[in-house]
């Protein structure tokens, strides 16, 4: 079978290839050769980009990861303080709803699959609570927050959207607009503190 000359999007295509696989069948059910059919690639370019299933799927966190990070970085681009808290919130709910298939495949299946998988998820984690932690740094410089330990504030928040976020990838509920409506004002008024004069 004939591949195309750029690796890149090879590469892209048997991520999308696997990502559609293990969606429809799960991590364990999941066999490389039905990756291959599903990429119209050969077993050997597949073992070329990914020596194994788990690389794959590790590499599909990262996709995500990056999307998600590439996301909020846009939505909050000229934004200062707790605007960019509100901002990148309200986007990482946004882009969870709008990707939620691979959302679902990457928080639900990824849990239990071994040590490899959670230290990407802990890896995944302390990324962006390092994000929300820079974004609260910022408000409390500014003055707009009182001073919080923003590294247990931010991993506190990273638990919270976490688990939200879980539950509406299993059942749907609740709904985006309820999430967006409850939980960024009960995280934005667990930092606003008493107001100071």
């Amino acid at each position: 079978m004939a591949e195309s000359i750029d690796p890149r999007t090879t590469r892209e295509r048997i991520m999308d290839a696997a990502l559609n696989v293990f969606s429809r069948k799960g991590y364990h059910e999941t066999r490389m050769d039905e990756i291959v059919e599903e990429a119209a690639t050969s077993k050997g370019s597949i073992y070329f980009h990914f020596p194994n299933k788990e690389k794959l799927f590790l590499a599909l966190v990262d996709q995500f990861a990056d999307l998600l990070e590439r996301r909020v970085t846009e939505a909050i681009a000229g934004q200062r303080g707790m605007h960019r808290v509100q901002t990148a919130l309200t986007t990482v709910l946004e882009t969870f709803s709008k990707y939620r298939r691979p959302a679902k495949l990457l928080l639900v299946q990824a849990v239990g699959l071994g040590s490899a998988f959670e230290r990407k998820r802990l890896e995944t984690t302390d990324r962006f609570a390092a994000l929300i932690q820079t974004y609260l740094d910022e408000a409390v410089a500014a003055g707009e927050i009182a001073p919080v330990d923003t590294t247990v504030t931010a991993h506190a928040w990273m638990g919270a959207i976490y688990n939200v976020v879980i539950q509406w990838v299993y059942t749907g509920e609740p709904s985006q607009e309820r999430i967006l409506s409850a939980l960024v004002p009960l995280l934005l008024k667990s930092v606003s503190g008493e107001e100071r004069a």
